[in-house]
């Protein structure tokens, strides 16, 4: 591969490498399989990057591999992802007028997202990222209309798992 390629792959992935970084921790559950996946991702866009034509923008492009890599890759080396409680994790947070009630909002949000399945817990990502239906749809290779109506399914879940908890 030229230079200039390597270059410009470099960059774009230094620009949006935060996207790798959420999917990695929505789809694993500790440091070692964080890095692990991380890295199997930007191998998985550095092969596929000389075939991007930029027809969308690299974040969705990138997206689209990102999460067809974790998915592929947990779904063969187990059936079901078995995750870490939220309260298990480390936090560093500043010391900044810290919200304890957000905080536990956060916890059971994540403790609902978790019981979603791969392809659900990839559209809830991106919706809470503000994405748009459009590329959301793109990303994951449905239609628009298919990803408003998982959406759909998934508030109504979500409304069902968070409800009893008063939420």
């Amino acid at each position: 591969m030229s230079e200039n390629l390597e270059h410009s792959f470099v960059k774009q992935l230094r620009e949006n490498q935060n996207i790798i970084h959420k999917i990695c921790r929505l789809y694993t559950n500790d440091d070692d399989a964080h890095k692990d996946l991380f890295q199997e991702i930007t191998i998985q866009l550095w092969k596929a990057f000389p075939k991007f034509r930029g027809d969308s923008k690299f974040s969705t492009w990138a997206y689209r591999v990102a999460l067809n890599t974790a998915i592929t890759l947990y779904r063969k080396t187990k059936r079901s992802i078995n995750t870490v409680e939220f309260e298990g994790r480390q936090h560093f947070l500043n010391d900044v007028e810290y919200d304890y009630e957000e905080e536990e909002q956060m916890k059971l949000m994540y403790k609902a997202v978790y019981q979603l399945n791969d392809i659900e817990k990839a559209l809830i990502f991106m919706y809470l990222e503000d994405k748009d239906y459009h590329e959301i749809s793109e990303t994951l290779g449905i239609s628009e209309v298919n990803a408003r109506v998982k959406m759909n399914r998934i508030k109504g879940k979500l409304k069902k798992i968070l409800n009893p908890l008063g939420i």
